[in-house]
């Protein structure tokens, strides 16, 4: 299956001590290069991250941006039941002690130090979610990338119908082409009464043709791994046979060919360059 080296997703994750976020953004590049933003008391996720994304992907530049933010203050206030039974044992003693006892007041307590703290959050179980959440977000991106690889694997299948309607065209004037050059190159000869091979231009004429196959592009673009390098490489051989058929044209019809099949060799190569 083709797939794309652009594309974007968005995946978010609430919880009881905060949410968490990651944003992929992926463009093409010859090689895997990725890219973090991490908060900094996340950034030993990196490695994991990294092998994450080398498991699932082979090629692009790849910026991954992770965003937390915890719970409001408020939620995550705890009490130290503990520690109010102790000063609550401490107060009714002291209050036996008085002649005028007093009764305990709970606001007075709550302001004593570290009665009210905030909910210890565990940093491991912040750690779990933001990789399982970047799970998630790596197979909505690698979805995005395939639904963008069968757009692009279509245009290029349409060129590919265009070529081989070029190709078909100089088969079939072929023979008319090569009579008439080599009727030119009898009239040029007669006059020194030289020999010539008039089957060596044939040949290399059906050769020609026949290297504008582009059965291989197609086959290619079914393959289930990554096809862009391969791809690259036959879009240049398209173009030094294009070149060569131009380079070689004697007659209009030939030349005028050559530049439509360098046109969408061209727009061919431009989407072969995103494709992981």
């Amino acid at each position: 299956m083709t797939h794309s080296m652009t594309a974007f997703t968005r995946q978010e994750a609430q919880h009881t001590w905060g949410t968490l976020s990651w944003e992929i953004r992926s463009v093409n590049q010859r090689f895997l290069e990725p890219h973090f933003r991490l908060p900094d008391t996340l950034r030993d996720l990196e490695p994991a991250l990294r092998d994450l994304q080398r498991k699932q992907l082979n090629r692009g530049k790849v910026e991954s941006t992770l965003r937390f933010q915890p719970a409001q203050a408020n939620d995550q206030l705890s009490i130290n039941e503990a520690l109010v039974k102790q000063l609550a044992v401490a107060a009714e003693a002291i209050s036996s002690q008085l002649q005028d006892p007093a009764k305990i007041n709970p606001l007075q307590l709550m302001q004593w130090p570290g009665v009210l703290q905030n909910q210890e959050i565990d940093p491991e179980q912040i750690k779990a979610a933001a990789l399982e959440l970047y799970q998630q977000a790596l197979t909505d991106l690698i979805h995005h990338r395939a639904r963008e690889g069968d757009d692009l694997a279509q245009l290029i299948n349409q060129r590919l119908d265009g070529i081989d309607a070029i190709v078909q065209q100089v088969r079939e004037a072929l023979p008319g082409i090569l009579e008439r050059q080599r009727q030119q190159i009898l009239d040029k000869l007669a006059s020194i009464k030289d020999e010539l091979d008039p089957s060596r231009i044939e040949q290399e004429m059906v050769m020609l043709a026949n290297k504008t196959d582009v059965a291989e592009v197609r086959r290619v673009l079914k393959q289930k791994d990554p096809v862009g390098r391969r791809l690259d490489f036959l879009m240049q051989e398209l173009n030094r046979e294009a070149n060569t058929l131009g380079s070689k044209s004697i007659v209009t019809e030939t030349t005028q060919c050559a530049v439509e099949l360098k046109v969408l060799i061209e727009q061919m190569r431009e989407q072969v360059q995103n494709i992981e």
